[in-house]
Parts: structure tokens; sequence; C-alpha cells
């Protein structure tokens, strides 16, 4: 008889981000929802290739992101709205 294992595999965290404006850039995105302390944190983490957007990785600091576009950096996900 064959045991079966059962596997969860976890979720990542989704954050709804709302803007009020037709896109929000990268670097400024990072900021506003509190993923890295500063400006300069944003850039290096980006050009270090540490984020991606939606689900490629993205070295441009001033990628715009529209509403439907996702987020990931440190395994949290952010969605525009």
């Amino acid at each position: 008889m064959k045991k079966q294992i059962k596997v969860h595999i976890k979720q990542k965290p989704l954050k709804k981000i709302k803007i009020d404006t037709e896109f929000i850039r990268l670097d400024a995105l990072l900021k506003f929802c509190d993923a890295v302390q500063s400006g300069g944190q944003a850039k290096t983490v980006i050009f270090d290739g540490e984020v991606r957007v939606n689900g490629e990785v993205c070295l441009q600091r001033g990628k715009k992101l529209r509403p439907g576009d996702v987020a990931e950096f440190e395994n949290k996900l952010y969605e525009i709205e």
C-alpha cells in the first residue's frame, strides 16, 4: 500500500494598493506600501533584481504600474487597484 503525502502550498500574502492616478512608478510603490525605507533602497532592490512585476524580474525603477499589475518583493504581492 502506497503512502499518500499531503502537500500544503503556502500562498504569498497579497496587499491591494488603491491608487487615484493613472499609474504609480515601481520605486514609488515600494515606498508607498512600506516595503522599503527610502527611494535609495527601492533603487537598490530593483537594480539587484529582487522585484518582480507580473511574474517577471523588473530592473526599471520608473516602471509604470497600472490597475491589474502585480509587484512582488520579499515574498509579498502588491496588486494595483
